[in-house]
């Protein structure tokens, strides 16, 4: 396609009946997620993926790093779609990115969107440049399993008990339990309840499970977080550093998580983890409370997210990525 169709306002519904004529006609499609995929991302992917193959598809569901399904989210792969990154097509006749904010999100596999025939971004996050051939992307929805229902229904799709459980994990996980879900969301949620996604034994493994030893080197990681009142503005930050030996020692699970515990801290607006991915390579993941924009200050040093929400990669030595972020923040 030569035509850029963009999603922005009205235009949503616009992309979203375009991407739907696309996947109904297509007998091969490309689903990637970003890399390290969370629940929103792979859940995506994945209940698209999922009706795709049942009409008859030949359906590939990827990400860029790390070279495994997630250990929680493996249940939600029940037709077995997703592959390695090195088995991806490399000119994928139909490729379709999900929650991806960046193309450099999709790490390794980046290379694959200039060398697919046809492309369809699906995206929530605010600092989204936009890219692909059909754009849809709405800031203003809680999670991009959202805009996954949306083409579903487009398509003419039923949300079976399978794809359901993908969209339900995606939404509770980016909405935090439903604390930062508006109606639409709640109303979305008890759709795929209805459908067969049960709460408890889905989001269980995902959020409130962990390997006992971790509880020791999560009270270690919090008894050497940092808070700096005067940081941001005077609203505050409280960070830690989780080394690369416990990164690579336990799940993303795990360490992803940490960050969540640390924003309950009540005098800092601002909580940052930052985790060591290489000798000198940091990946930190933010979060607000609301009154200080994230997506923000991660754009400034080259990541993105959402304003509550956000993260971004950066090299030197953990210092240094303090002092970049206390810099921005």
């Amino acid at each position: 396609m030569t035509a850029l169709v963009d999603a922005a306002g009205e235009n949503v519904r616009q992309a979203t009946a375009t991407a739907a004529a696309l996947l109904t006609a297509a007998e091969d499609v490309t689903l990637l997620a970003h890399v390290r995929p969370d629940a929103d991302a792979l859940g995506s992917a994945l209940a698209l993926g999922i009706a795709l193959y049942r009409r008859g598809a030949r359906v590939q569901v990827s990400f860029g790093a790390p070279d495994h399904v997630p250990e929680s989210l493996r249940p939600l792969d029940v037709l077995g779609l997703c592959v390695p990154a090195a088995q991806v097509d490399a000119a994928p006749a139909l490729l379709v990115t999900c929650d991806v904010n960046d193309p450099a999100r999709l790490g390794p596999l980046v290379c694959r969107l200039a060398a697919a025939g046809t492309t369809v971004m699906l995206d929530h996050h605010v600092t989204n440049p936009g890219f692909g051939d059909v754009r849809i992307l709405d800031p203003t929805v809680e999670a991009t399993v959202m805009l996954v229902h949306r083409l579903l229904r487009e398509m003419g799709e039923v949300v079976d008990a399978d794809m359901a459980r993908c969209l339900y994990a995606g939404l509770v996980t980016d909405t935090r339990n439903f604390r930062e879900a508006g109606p639409a969301a709640h109303r979305l949620a008890a759709e795929l309840i209805e459908s067969g996604a049960d709460p408890r034994s889905l989001i269980t493994p995902i959020m409130d499970t962990h390997p006992f030893p971790w509880l020791a080197v999560l009270a270690e990681l919090l008894s050497c977080a940092e808070l700096d009142p005067a940081a941001a503005g005077g609203f505050g930050l409280v960070h830690t550093v989780i080394s690369a030996v416990h990164v690579a020692r336990f799940r993303q699970e795990e360490v992803d998580a940490v960050v969540d515990t640390l924003r309950t801290a009540a005098e800092a607006e601002v909580a940052a983890v930052f985790k060591q991915v290489g000798p000198t390579r940091w990946t930190i993941s933010l979060r607000s409370r609301g009154g200080v924009d994230v997506a923000a200050a991660a754009k400034a040093l080259g990541g993105g997210g959402h304003p509550r929400a956000a993260g971004v990669t950066l090299e030197g030595t953990a210092g240094e990525a303090v002092a970049a972020l206390r810099a921005v923040l």
